[in-house]
């Protein structure tokens, strides 16, 4: 079954619904980045947000970026998603792995550590609009909530999971948030928060077989809402041999040229999805000729 985002709003406007299934999207991930299953789960819960919040972008060409740089094993995490359902992502330790935490679950928090959340949003205009914040607890799903509320002043809940099989495959994935809108009385408030308490996780919703619909009148119950739209969302990397050869021209003249002497070609491989790229020396020089002329 292909992995979907759907969107819905209360009846009253006061909220705003996103939920996103993500398995296949994180098995795709973590079969090119062979994680581990602490990175599996954060890398996982990262794409996942990405794709909620790319749904908001405008412009088709637009793309959001989520990166956390904690000090925990994991080291700094990425994910790059568009308007159009599609996510990159990539952990730079996938092989780092913790213990279970004392109730069973995978120890997220701890692999991410301390540091910074950041938010970019590239609208193709002259400057990305970026958005910083400390990582509170790095379970990624409380730093999102903080962000949202610190940075854009939108009161927000934000739910991820991941879940791991024995054989590091993805059993589930997936997410949901909930957004606040402006004009949201006391008493609608109150009745969110009710109905929120006690719920599963977002992979026991997914183990269920709850689909996006379903969480969402799950999470809104008493609540009429509206489903906008489902659309499918996929792992999608847009690496290509072009681009290389833009990132390799950028380096400068005197870079590729220590290259061509010292190698005599070069091998990029996209941290996105680890393909590689070959460049021999007959098109470093053209490379060359490229810097020299920019």
């Amino acid at each position: 079954m292909s992995d979907t985002l759907t969107k819905a709003i209360s009846k009253d406007g006061f909220f705003k619904i996103t939920a996103v299934v993500s398995t296949e999207t994180v098995n795709q991930a973590q079969k090119l980045h062979q994680t581990a299953p602490t990175a599996s789960a954060a890398l996982g819960r990262l794409l996942t947000a990405g794709l909620m919040m790319a749904d908001e972008l405008k412009e088709e060409s637009a793309s959001l970026t989520l990166q956390l740089r904690g000090d925990g094993p994991l080291g700094i995490l990425a994910a790059v998603a568009d308007a159009k359902g599609g996510v990159k992502g990539y952990v730079a330790h996938p092989e780092a792995d913790l213990p279970l935490k004392e109730n069973g679950k995978l120890d997220v928090g701890t692999g991410v550590g301390k540091g910074f959340l950041s938010v970019i949003r590239d609208l193709k205009m002259k400057e990305p609009y970026i958005g910083q914040v400390p990582i509170q607890t790095g379970e990624i799903g409380d730093d999102l909530a903080y962000y949202f509320m610190q940075s854009e002043q939108v009161p927000s809940v934000v739910g991820l999971g991941v879940l791991v099989d024995r054989d590091y495959s993805i059993s589930s994935a997936g997410g949901f948030l909930i957004q606040v809108m402006p004009g949201c009385d006391e008493r609608s408030l109150t009745k969110l928060e009710n109905s929120l308490q006690g719920l599963m996780s977002v992979t026991e919703m997914l183990s269920q077989g709850m689909n996006g619909e379903d969480i969402i009148k799950y999470l809104m119950l008493g609540f009429e809402t509206e489903i906008l739209k489902t659309v499918p969302v996929a792992y999608r990397c847009d690496c290509g041999r072009e681009r290389m050869e833009r990132a390799i021209v950028s380096l400068g003249r005197k870079e590729i040229q220590g290259i061509i002497d010292e190698q005599g070609e070069a091998e990029i491989v996209c941290q996105f999805c680890n393909k590689g790229y070959l460049f021999e020396r007959d098109a470093l020089c053209t490379m060359l000729e490229r810097a020299t002329r920019e």
